[in-house]
């Protein structure tokens, strides 16, 4: 197998864990949200942690956390990843599965719009054109359901902030969200103490597994995504992204049967129309400035 190969392998197991995590916060419902929130980023410490004394780069997470700059970013990240997470799991508790896989397909469009607002980035007409169809779905979902979708809004927002900080953070994915996990801990811990300590007693044992395994569930697809975004072109990781929010929807529908509105039937398509154009733009611009860069390397080529 080849290490394109082995990167897709990779992306697709990842995206699975993450679209078929509802099936898995569903069997913590009876747990609040916030408390799940917490023991997930105690126990996402501990695994990451773990994973970094065995690689010998505890060091490198200790220079990170004592850099001022870098800790201001991990610090931001650390809120958009936490209020993001506390958003999904509340949805999935409250029968909102659809509205957060909606999010999840906003959210490739709202990271494109963040890049343009500030970064700068250019953008192409027919991304353009993506983002314009994207917010006529919100538009009609906000007319139909008489109120914005405040939880795919929600997600697709924290979740694109993420995106750009860490985009600005110069350290890899495993020491970069172990620094986000050890910002979080005072308040998880906090809040645990406060709210999940008097009745985590009358807990079954199940319950504490599932908690505990919420670490390792958050740590793997992270590092099967980062093993796959070295192998694998950027434009074949976005496409494979969007089995995510697929499985997600899969999982609202046909598992928790949550209700698909006519007004849903209109907003989904246009946001997969949105997706089809955004995907087909940038696979354009790919494979054009690969031949630009294939002409700069070889000047010969370019005359004849």
């Amino acid at each position: 197998m080849t290490d394109a190969s082995k990167g897709i392998a990779a992306m697709v197991l990842a995206c699975v864990v993450w679209g078929l995590s509802p099936l898995y916060y569903d069997q913590l419902v009876h747990v609040p949200a916030l408390e799940v929130v917490s023991y997930r980023t105690v126990w996402s410490l501990i695994f990451f942690a773990a994973v970094l004394a065995l690689q010998g780069r505890l060091r490198v997470l200790i220079a990170a956390v004592s850099d001022w700059p870098s800790l201001r970013r991990i610090a931001l990240a650390a809120v958009m990843i936490g209020t993001n997470w506390s958003v999904f799991i509340w949805s999935i508790g409250h029968g909102h599965a659809t509205e957060a896989s909606l999010g999840y397909y906003i959210f490739p469009l709202v990271a494109v719009l963040l890049g343009r607002v500030i970064l700068g980035e250019a953008l192409l007409a027919a991304q353009w054109l993506a983002v314009a169809i994207a917010c006529a779905a919100v538009l009609v979902l906000t007319v139909g359901l008489g109120a914005a979708p405040w939880i795919a809004l929600s997600i697709a927002a924290t979740f694109g902030l993420y995106g750009l900080i860490k985009k600005r953070l110069d350290m890899g994915p495993v020491v970069s969200v172990t620094a986000e996990m050890l910002i979080l801990l005072p308040i998880a811990v906090i809040w645990i103490a406060v709210n999940g300590a008097p009745v985590m007693g009358g807990w079954s044992v199940t319950t504490h597994l599932l908690l505990a395994l919420s670490g390792p569930l958050t740590a793997t697809p992270l590092i099967l995504f980062s093993y796959a975004a070295r192998r694998v072109r950027l434009s074949t990781v976005g496409l494979l992204q969007y089995l995510n929010p697929t499985l997600q929807f899969g999982c609202a529908v046909l598992y928790f049967a949550e209700p698909f509105t006519p007004w849903h039937g209109v907003a989904f398509p246009l946001i997969w129309l949105a997706l089809a154009v955004y995907s087909a733009a940038s696979l354009r611009q790919e494979r054009a400035l690969r031949r630009a860069a294939s002409k700069s390397s070889n000047p010969a080529a370019t005359v004849i």
